[in-house]
């Protein structure tokens, strides 16, 4: 089933409108502290979140299991917690100044303090679980975080000799962005009925577009257009993605040791960076790359699909279609 996308596809954030404010309501009490520098870096941390997609997520997978209820506001805050602790420390491992534009905490407050906020988020969200007893939903989310590491070091350990499979990069991105996706739906789920039998259905279906999720952000490093990340970013990052591996496993002898040569030792140099991303154009990588985000993205909305009709379930349609046609 093909599934046509509008020029620019918009979150369905109207459905869950009152919900999404009192969401933010929630979690802003969530992560405050007593301690004057801690709740000034989490004002700065706070007001520079994203589209907050993985809170939707919850309550739109929450109200089509169930009803919304404080244990999903719970769940959501707690996703959105994890999902800040992961970017703040990736920060720091990724040496990284900018973060949606803006200075990240790792560039005004250097490393100490960008490990011990990370830290302190994972606290507080383990706090607020734990405060209300909500152990399914901390099982759920603590065995997302363990896969977020897990994934982050099979890339670090794949990336140094350049020779990765594209069977491990799926399970490099099933662990370190998938992850979040799928337990942002189970938890969701779960809070709204404790069905174990639909909290897997959405867990999967989280995953799914999880994987399209992190394709599509691979597609962005080769994008002429301006999408708010510099093109080539990834190869000057050392960082291997889907459409790299694939030119790597299917372009010639030559061609392939001389972009292993570039990456390795010339991955700061924009020239060959530039021959690198067209040597991935005409092997077919972003077409290749293209194909498979598409074949998650269909999976995820066939799954979908095995939900009756309504509202809802066309809203986390255009949570998916807006994954994979985003511009940024």
């Amino acid at each position: 089933m093909q599934y046509l996308v509008a020029p620019e596809m918009k979150l369905p954030a109207a459905l869950i409108q009152k919900e999404l404010d009192l969401f933010e309501v929630k979690f802003n009490e969530a992560v405050q502290s007593q301690a004057p520098l801690l709740d000034r870096i989490m004002r700065y941390v706070v007001k520079r979140k994203g589209k907050q997609l993985r809170p939707m997520f919850v309550l739109l997978s929450a109200k089509l299991c169930g009803e919304i209820n404080d244990s999903t506001y719970r769940a959501a805050s707690l996703v959105e917690i994890l999902h800040t602790a992961t970017l703040v420390h990736d920060d720091v491992v990724d040496d990284s100044l900018e973060r949606r534009g803006f200075f990240s905490t790792y560039a005004l407050w250097k490393t100490k303090a960008s490990v011990l906020i990370g830290d302190y988020l994972l606290a507080k969200g383990l706090l607020l679980s734990l405060e209300n007893q909500d152990y399914p939903l901390l099982h759920i989310l603590s065995d997302a975080v363990k896969k977020i590491s897990e994934g982050e070091l099979l890339q670090l350990e794949k990336a140094r000799n350049l020779n990765l499979k594209e069977e491990i990069y799926y399970d490099i991105i099933k662990g370190k962005t998938a992850s979040l996706l799928a337990s942002a739906c189970a938890a969701g789920a779960w809070s709204a009925g404790q069905d174990k039998a639909l909290t897997e259905k959405m867990r999967q279906f989280g995953e799914l577009t999880g994987m399209a999720f992190q394709i599509k952000d691979d597609l962005f490093d080769y994008a002429s257009e301006d999408v708010g990340k510099p093109t080539g970013n990834d190869i000057k990052e050392k960082k291997l993605t889907l459409p790299l591996i694939y030119t790597l496993n299917h372009c010639d002898a030559v061609t392939r040791r001389k972009i292993i040569y570039i990456v390795k030792n010339n991955s700061q140099d924009k020239k060959k960076v530039s021959w690198v991303l067209e040597q991935v154009t005409a092997t077919g990588g972003i077409r290749y790359a293209t194909s498979q985000m598409n074949h998650f993205k269909e999976q995820a909305l066939s799954l979908l699909h095995t939900f009756p009709a309504s509202d809802v379930r066309k809203g986390l349609e255009d949570m998916v279609l807006f994954v994979t046609d985003r511009k940024y």
